[in-house]
């Protein structure tokens, strides 16, 4: 058993840990890079633009804290290949839906499910490939980079092929062909130990939830997807709006700029070393505060130059905080990555509705201020609470 451990990964299930990642995320933001035609389609507001988007990440963030436990008690496997045999159930049905409300919930449906892959998946591979954990897990996070963006850049050129229902009757095509092959290829576990001390986890959960390293990393994080959420969702009105008339094409190769997560991410590492977690979440929050000052210039290259500032920054600080709980959080850390998640996502669904709200009134220029006093206030946290 212990020579099994210490093998390497094939590379069947070095690639089917990537596909998962891809597919885990590959219909959070989709929505993305079709909302100014959506809101033309469905007579919506900005507000709902943003809520159509916010559904999805509340769902995540609901379900995050819970569903470890979960499948502490019924397995890994199970949870990863049936989370995303549903998943493709609610993206097919936004294909034939006739409001903003019924996507928005059909959005939040596809929330509900994501957990099941990715926290569930986090905890295989750190069972099933612990001599390997380094090289698995920066295939999984390689994987739902690729995910981030082919899911934007897809709705976005499907849909000026053969229209945006089409498009996601497409893209729920592709989930279901992931969740058999998944099902296929993904090994069974081998070290999985069942509990079902419902008890004991929620005590724990309790005790997480009053830990100051905690609650400061659930702060910043909250910051940080509200920062990404609201800027990725609402550049792309303003970008379809005069001077820029960009389509839905154009927009969906515009997220392009996602990818440099899969250089960022690994590079953060050297960050940390280097100069400490704190310190480099301090200069990457003060990147990214720059790199959204820099939308509001008018040339469309400084906007893009602007966006990979701000999304490089926050990789980096979503990579750091991470290291943060990892470094201080000594039991339980599952269900503190869970309260993480759970404020992670909160911050970008509240992120989506409120900047929606702010757009409304005072269009970009407001987004921009209301992102950057949510950037000023993690840059807070991490300076009076997360210092030692």
């Amino acid at each position: 058993m212990e020579m099994a451990a210490l093998k390497s990964p094939s590379l069947i299930e070095q690639l089917t840990i990537t596909l998962i990642g891809v597919f885990a995320f590959l219909q959070v933001y989709s929505i993305q890079a079709i909302l100014p035609i959506l809101i033309h389609d469905l007579n919506a507001s900005e507000v709902q633009a943003g809520m159509m988007v916010g559904a999805t990440v509340m769902g995540i963030a609901l379900l995050s804290p819970f569903v470890g436990i979960l499948s502490d008690r019924l397995g890994r496997k199970i949870f990863v290949v049936g989370a995303l045999f549903l998943l493709s159930i609610p993206t097919a049905l936004i294909s034939i839906s006739q409001s903003v409300h019924i996507i928005s919930f059909w959005r939040f449906l596809q929330g509900i499910f994501v957990p099941g892959i990715t926290v569930v998946l986090i905890a295989y591979i750190g069972e099933e490939y612990r001599h390997h954990l380094a090289k698995m897990m920066s295939l999984y996070v390689m994987g739902t980079v690729l995910g981030g963006f082919g899911g934007r850049f897809l709705v976005g050129h499907l849909n000026e092929l053969i229209g945006w229902r089409y498009a996601y009757a497409v893209m729920a095509i592709f989930t279901l062909i992931g969740a058999i092959i998944v099902l296929k290829t993904l090994p069974k576990s081998q070290h999985f130990s069942q509990s079902g001390n419902w008890s004991s986890a929620v005590t724990l959960l309790i005790s997480h939830a009053k830990n100051r390293y905690v609650i400061s990393a659930c702060l910043l994080g909250a910051c940080v997807l509200f920062s990404l959420v609201a800027c990725f969702t609402f550049i792309n009105l303003h970008l379809a709006q005069p001077p820029y008339l960009l389509s839905t094409s154009a927009l969906a190769n515009i997220f392009s700029i996602y990818l440099i997560g899969m250089v960022i991410t690994p590079l953060s590492a050297k960050a940390i070393g280097r100069f400490g977690m704190v310190k480099t979440i301090i200069g990457a929050v003060s990147i990214s505060v720059v790199g959204v000052l820099l939308t509001l210039i008018a040339p469309l290259w400084m906007i893009i130059i602007g966006l990979t500032l701000m999304s490089s920054g926050v990789f980096v600080t979503q990579s750091a905080t991470i290291s943060y709980i990892a470094s201080h959080i000594t039991t339980g850390r599952s269900l503190a990555s869970g309260l993480y998640y759970m404020s992670y996502y909160g911050g970008g669904s509240i992120g989506a509705w409120l900047c929606g709200l702010v757009y409304m009134q005072g269009q970009w220029t407001y987004t921009v201020y209301t992102i950057i006093g949510v950037q000023l206030l993690a840059l807070t946290v991490a300076l009076m609470f997360m210092r030692q």
